[in-house]
């Protein structure tokens, strides 16, 4: 596997980005919290307890042994990359958020975001 810096960040390091980088949008952490669950399959006391421990992203991505099998409906580009064409695992699952995270903060409805 091919080593990459974001692999070994912490994922507690990262959310209060997510959750500011909605809110600027009038977005809310719930529905930050609503998006990690959904495609992780953690409950919310399995998350914060993540964020509670500084799990890094390697470790946060294969302990979420639930992973939604919706999230393969997740297509785009984020940060000039399409999703579809990653092919390291552990990147396509920390991108997959990443896309979430950006369409929140677009204005898509929750229902669209989690492919319903």
């Amino acid at each position: 596997m091919t080593s990459q810096r974001i692999y070994t960040m912490s994922f507690a390091s990262v959310y209060p980005l997510y959750i500011a980088k909605v809110e600027k949008k009038g977005r809310t952490k719930s529905e930050v919290d609503e998006i990690i669950t959904w495609l992780t399959g953690y409950s919310q006391h399995d998350l914060d307890a993540h964020i509670k421990k500084q799990t890094d992203f390697e470790t946060f991505f294969k302990q979420a042994t639930k992973l939604n099998p919706s999230r393969f409906l997740i297509t785009g580009s984020i940060c000039g990359v399409k999703i579809q064409e990653i092919k390291e695992p552990l990147m396509k699952e920390i991108r997959f958020l990443d896309k979430l995270i950006d369409e929140l903060a677009k204005g898509k409805t929750i229902e669209k975001i989690l492919r319903k």
